[in-house]
């Protein structure tokens, strides 16, 4: 598997940014530049991760294209057009974003988000996105939330049937699916089912944690892997059976430091069930 994160450190070109992937240890990163960078500046961060056999996990698209602002909506489908492209220039495993929400905050939680209608403008907005596009190398993936479609596995292979486009891929984040008791206490069930039901389909997978509070009605609370109650080594082996090259990517920690020991813990996981993190070069 591989394993990396954002980059939180500044730079200004491949050559200081790879410099950088490499001293943190990552062999999998999020893309470098966004969709107005010039054309040779992305060739050139696509080379220096070549060279250094570092993967572009992921192309963030983060938007609303199902955004009730009709101007908000067009503006959030070209951005997702054209970070799916960059997606396909800079060779990423897929191009994430949510589904979308159908209220004023981009990825909030509506009664709407569950309508029918919305579920119809899912599959509409996702077909279009790709039909725009015609990836060959990449895909587009829908994040996985608490609040809205896909969350669960079945509403995320209900969705892979509708789309019907083979450039339509899962974008695994099982902490965001883990949003009631049940799925909390059972997680590692759920985790199972996620891998099993979902595997085939996955190009990228978030590593984070969660924790339940026993204070009423219901407090989930996403945390740094390891601080949660999810178990690690159950993850990791789900993630190696599926794709021994699969990127493994975490996120939404404030410091290095959080991400550096973050990074340890998931290491020694792995070393403990005598799984391989590709090394950088």
């Amino acid at each position: 598997m591989r394993l990396g994160g954002p980059i939180l450190s500044s730079y200004s070109s491949p050559e200081e940014w790879i410099q950088i992937v490499k001293k943190l240890g990552y062999s999998a990163v999020f893309a470098p530049v966004n969709n107005d960078a010039p054309e040779d500046l992305v060739k050139a961060y696509l080379e220096e991760a070549r060279k250094a056999d570092i993967i572009i996990a992921e192309v963030g698209a983060w938007s609303n294209p199902l955004s009730p602002d009709e101007k908000e909506r067009k503006e959030a489908m070209e951005h997702c057009k054209r970070q799916l492209d960059l997606a396909e220039r800079l060779g990423a495993r897929c191009c994430v974003n949510i589904a979308g929400s159908r209220g004023e905050i981009w990825d909030g939680f509506y009664r709407d988000n569950y309508s029918e209608d919305t579920y119809a403008m899912i599959v509409d907005t996702v077909r279009e996105i790709i039909d725009n596009v015609k990836p060959k190398h990449t895909f587009y993936t829908l994040e996985p939330m608490p609040w809205m479609y896909p969350d669960s596995p079945e509403s995320y292979l209900r969705l892979i049937k509708d789309i019907d486009r083979k450039e339509f891929g899962v974008h695994l984040d099982f902490v965001n699916m883990i949003n009631n008791p049940k799925r909390y206490l059972f997680n590692d069930r759920f985790i199972r089912e996620c891998f099993e039901k979902l595997g085939p389909y996955i190009k990228s997978c978030h590593a984070k944690d969660v924790i339940m509070s026993n204070r009423l009605t219901t407090m989930i609370q996403e945390v740094a892997p390891g601080k949660g109650a999810i178990d690690y080594g159950v993850v990791l082996r789900l993630v190696e059976a599926v794709d021994p090259d699969m990127p493994v990517m975490m996120e939404h920690l404030a410091t290095q430091e959080e991400y550096d020991e973050a990074f340890n813990y998931i290491k020694s996981i792995a070393d403990k069930n005598n799984i391989k993190i590709k090394s950088v070069s």
